[in-house]
């Protein structure tokens, strides 16, 4: 007699889960970066054009940076704005909170003499500016969007 359909876990004759599975929509994950400490690579391939990070709905916070400088932060707590911020003038843009980083935070730029796969728009949004082959590390050029660090 066959088990009852009901009783087996999803994807093996059981009901469906509610909803997408977690993995659906996603195109990235963290690695091991040869380019940069923690690096961003393909699950699959990505086509020209495709918005990267669209179920990443976390807004960017744009801090002043006087307001950092009467912070007294530690050497550790600037280190955050440093490796992960967006400069754009006087502010700095992060995440709402530093422990809500997501993949698109650990875009590496490209080794010298590469071009970046990864552009972004005035918004933040995130499009492969190529084909990205499964498996490739997903870079930008952070001049695109972002001013110097000192």
């Amino acid at each position: 007699m066959d088990p009852d359909p009901a009783s087996q876990p999803a994807g093996q004759g059981g009901p469906s889960p509610a909803g997408p599975l977690p993995h659906e929509g996603v195109f990235v994950r963290l690695g091991v970066s040869a380019v940069h400490g923690i690096g961003v690579f393909a699950l699959c391939p990505i086509a020209r054009g495709t918005r990267i990070f669209a179920n990443d709905g976390m807004p960017v916070r744009w801090v002043e940076q006087a307001a950092l400088d009467r912070a007294g932060l530690s050497p550790a707590q600037a280190r955050l704005y440093h490796d992960f911020g967006v400069r754009r003038g006087d502010r700095i843009g992060c995440p709402l909170n530093f422990n809500y980083l997501t993949p698109s935070w650990y875009l590496n730029e490209p080794p010298a003499g590469s071009a970046a796969s990864v552009a972004t728009d005035a918004d933040l949004n995130f499009f492969a500016c190529r084909d990205i082959k499964e498996g490739e590390e997903l870079t930008i050029d952070y001049s695109a969007f972002s001013e110097p660090v000192d």
